[in-house]
Parts: C-alpha cells; structure tokens; sequence
C-alpha cells in the first residue's frame, strides 16, 4: 500500500512511499513515535497500531483507534451479553477475540452441518496463530479444553496463557493481532524487538510478515539489531521532530555494497562521530580498552586492519548522507614511517607502539597501575623498563627479520603495481624486479637500529617496533603490580578508567598522546 510520509522539516511537499516492509530507526525521544502516528493520521481507516509493551500493561484511559483490537472489543461488548467485563489489558482482549470467534466458528459450523452429511472445518485465526506459536515454541503446546485457551509446556500441567512469560505473551499478542487487522492494513509496529531474544526476533517477524501478505509493515525502534535484521525493508532514520512545525528531519538509508547494514545503522543510532578498530566484538583489547580511551566516539570493533581502513574510507564518502565524522585505529606492526603517513592522511591512526597490548605497557600507564596497588611506581617502572629492553637485545635478529620481510613484501608490492602496455614489458619488469633490492643491507641497517635503541636504553623506541604477545607476561609488570596475570592487570586499568578521576585521565591522556592526538584533534 502506499503511504504518505510525514512532513520534512526541508520540504513543503508530502512524501510518497510504496514498500511492503518500512523499519523507521532513531535515538529515543527523536520523534519515531509521533512519526508513526503522523503515518497513521495520513492512512486513517487502514492503519492498524501494535505495541506489546503497551498491551501487556493497564493502560490509563486514552484515545481508541478505530479497527484497533480494543475497538473491536469494544464492539462485542455492545451487542454480545457474555463479554467479559475483566479485560484489563489488551492482551486479554486479544485473547478473548480469538476464543470468541473459535465459538462463533463452532456455533456456525453445527447449524450448517447438514444431518447425517459433512463440510469441512474452516481454518480460524486460533488455528493459525497455533500453528506459528508452536513453531517458535516447539516445546509448548497450545490446548483448547472446555471452552478455555491453555498452554501446556512439557512435563507441567495446562495453564492459563495469562501465566506465560512476558516474552511468550509478546509472541502470541504479535502473532494473533496481525491477524485481525483489517485487509491490505498498514501494520505499525512500536518497539518491535520488545520483551523479544534475539535469537528468534528476525525468524519470528519473517514468519508474521508472511501471514498477512496484503499488508504493509512498518516499524518503529531504536533496536539496531532488528532493524538490520529487515533485509528488504525500506529504511528511514528519524533524526529529530519539530513540535511547532509538525515536522521531521529524517533521511533514507540505503544499504552501501561495502558497508554491511548492521554496522551502519549501528553507527547511526549513536549520533557520534565513529572510531573504526581491530580486534573481535567481545574480549579483545581493543574492544575493552579504546571506549574509555576515546569516550566521544561510537567504538567500532571490524576484526582486522583491511576492514578498519576500508570501512572508514567508505563511511566517509558517505559522509553527506550520515553527517558524521569517522576515524580508523590499526596498529603499528611493521610499518614505515611512509606508510603511517599515509594512513593517517585518511583519517586511520596509527599509534607510537607495535601494537595495542604495547599501550599498556607505556610508562604513564604502568606508573598509573602501580599507585593504584599500592607498590613503589618507580621501583616498578625502572624494573619493567630493564627487563623489556633484555627481552628485545635478546630477539634482535628474530625482530629485524620480521620487519625486512615486511618492507620487501610492501616494495615488491609497490614495484608490480606498476601499469605496464604489453605482457614483454611486464615480463622483463618481473625478470628483473628484485636486481636493486639488498636484503642483507636492508636487515644489517635495521639490526644496527635496534642495537642502538638497546645501547641507549631507549624504552620508547622499543615499544615501537618490539611485537611480542607474551611481553606483557615475559616484563613480570603484573607480578611487581601485585596482580597474577595480564587479565587482572588489564581489569585494573579499566577500573581506574571507569572512575574518571585524575588518575583515569593521566592514563587516558598518556595513550592519546602516543596516537598523537590532543581533544580538539580527535573531535575533528
């Protein structure tokens, strides 16, 4: 059906949209509510609101919706002297609906049958919404027993579905109230995710959408999760509404190739600028660390270094739709200063250390920890420092190695790149590719570097090119700290940040200096 869209706040003209499935995102109290009545006002005798959250509640007295569930309760008890008066919610109107159409079923069914012949049984609403419910709940059977609806779980006696868990009463309300809405309706959702697991919610909808295919959906939410999960739904982000004006600021998002919707909508729902980071959604470093470091940013964990870099390109060409600023976070590996340079002219920082777990070993954040249990900050630092740099003089060779094979591989890189006009020109630029490329030279003159990082005891520069995973373990910084293993000092550093006080802001600030950052930089 199509629907006329409320009114923009850059735009004297309405709105026209024909989508079967609409998913309306924004922050809480942008206007996605009045939004959808706005929708509603517009189709009139077509619209058709569902809100769990308000219908397992008792609702104050307010307006009825024509063709609303409660309307047409409200119908029944007009004409109909065995309406229950105790219906205090509309979940409980829902149900009686169903129940009393059952009977009307039966009562008609009866008095056509002729005697002694047959006609079938007609499907019901109760049927349906049956069969759907103990496809999400197999466990769960749905009974009809002298004239009353049960539910009965295995190994427990029938109960009355008023006994069922608000997640469970959410699922038979959304099943059931699709079903009586009025042909070719407009379906509003509010919070559709509401009392719902994740684990069903796009299955559960999917299957909703499919029992009232002459209908258009469209829903309401703040729930990110959900609305990714609306693959073919038109999207509309609610940005903010104007009371005085009765208007919107809102835009379509459209589902970009190189950026998967549900990191996109993710980054919307904040409003904040986005930091794009290495490591997995839950349990890196990055993840647990960089919120506190960099709090005004949206901390957007993509896995690894490719991803980050691609994705803040994309999101920043996409910058007119979404006007939000975005950054990137790699770390340092192997780099040249020439490829650091480089990435940060794209707004993907590289920090002053090989590698995240090497934030932690700087020395503001070490001297930080050790206050903080109490032990001699400078005893511990000077210790640490000794045995970080016996660590590194002791795997010279081994290090060198690793970053003369990275800057061959990246100049090799660089050289076949190179655009060529016939298959003679390249074969000879490959037959000849490695004649000006000294390995030993390159891995003598960095060898020579890092003895000289370990001569003048230079901490910092170390920290720059040493990748090892185990330095945190091998430095013994979390036995001087008094704590057993780098997950308890990592946890101490997150509590220390947690509490934002001097100390959490001499940390914070000793990381965002090794990015080379100040606020205002950042911000920008």
């Amino acid at each position: 059906m199509e629907i006329l869209l409320p009114k923009r706040n850059d735009s004297a003209q309405t709105e026209k949209l024909l989508s079967r499935t609409v998913t309306v995102v924004g922050a809480n109290g942008a206007g996605k509510s009045r939004f959808g009545v706005e929708i509603a006002r517009r189709i009139q005798d077509h619209a058709f609101w569902l809100s769990a959250q308000k219908a397992l509640c008792i609702m104050p007295p307010h307006e009825v919706w024509p063709g609303s569930i409660e309307a047409m309760y409200q119908e029944f008890m007009e004409y109909s002297y065995y309406v229950s008066k105790d219906t205090p919610t509309e979940f409980d109107q829902l149900l009686f609906l169903l129940l009393s159409e059952e009977c009307r079923n039966l009562f008609e069914y009866k008095f056509k049958t002729p005697k002694g012949g047959h006609i079938d049984f007609p499907e019901t609403r109760l049927d349906r919404v049956q069969k759907l419910w103990e496809r999400v709940f197999p466990r769960n059977k749905m009974l009809r027993a002298e004239g009353r609806l049960l539910i009965q779980s295995e190994n427990s006696e029938p109960f009355n579905p008023l006994r069922l868990s608000s997640g469970e009463k959410a699922v038979l309300y959304y099943i059931a109230g699709v079903l009586f809405a009025m042909p070719n309706a407009v379906i509003l959702v509010e919070d559709p995710e509401f009392y719902l697991h994740h684990s069903i919610m796009k299955s559960l909808w999917d299957s909703i959408e499919n029992l009232r295919k002459d209908c258009t959906f469209v829903y309401l939410t703040h729930d990110l999760d959900f609305a990714a999960s609306r693959v073919e739904s038109t999207c509309i982000w609610v940005r903010s509404f104007d009371a005085d004006r009765m208007s919107w600021d809102y835009e379509f998002i459209r589902n970009d190739d190189s950026f998967p919707e549900g990191m996109y909508l993710d980054i919307l729902g904040s409003r904040k600028p986005v930091l794009f980071i290495e490591g997995a959604a839950t349990g890196s470093i990055d993840v647990k660390l960089y919120p506190y470091i960099f709090p005004e940013y949206t901390v957007k964990p993509l896995g690894g270094c490719n991803k980050v870099i691609e994705a803040t390109r994309a999101f920043a060409d996409l910058k007119e739709i979404h006007h939000l600023e975005s950054r990137g976070i790699v770390d340092r590996d192997r780099r040249t200063e020439r490829e650091v340079e480089y990435l940060r002219s794209r707004h993907v920082y590289v920090p002053e250390v090989a590698e995240v777990e090497n934030l932690l070993m700087l020395e503001g954040v070490i001297r930080s920890v050790a206050r903080r249990m109490k032990r001699n900050e400078n005893k511990v630092f000077e210790i640490v420092k000794n045995n970080v740099i016996q660590l590194f003089a002791q795997e010279i060779e081994s290090q060198a190695l690793l970053h003369t094979r990275h800057r061959i591989r990246r100049d090799l890189e660089y050289k076949i790149d190179r655009r060529f006009n016939d298959i003679g020109s390249f074969e000879d630029h490959i037959d000849h590719l490695t004649d000006d490329t000294d390995v030993r030279g390159l891995y003598n003159m960095i060898c020579s570097q890092f003895r000289t990082f370990v001569k003048n005891r230079d901490y910092r520069s170390i920290l720059k090119v040493y990748n090892q995973k185990s330095m945190l373990t091998n430095s013994n910084v979390c036995n001087l700290c008094g704590l057993a293993n780098k997950d308890k000092y990592l946890r101490v550093i997150l509590s220390i940040l947690r509490e934002d006080r001097p100390e959490a802001e001499g940390i914070r600030s000793t990381i965002r200096a090794c990015f080379g950052l100040d606020k205002e930089e950042s911000h920008g």
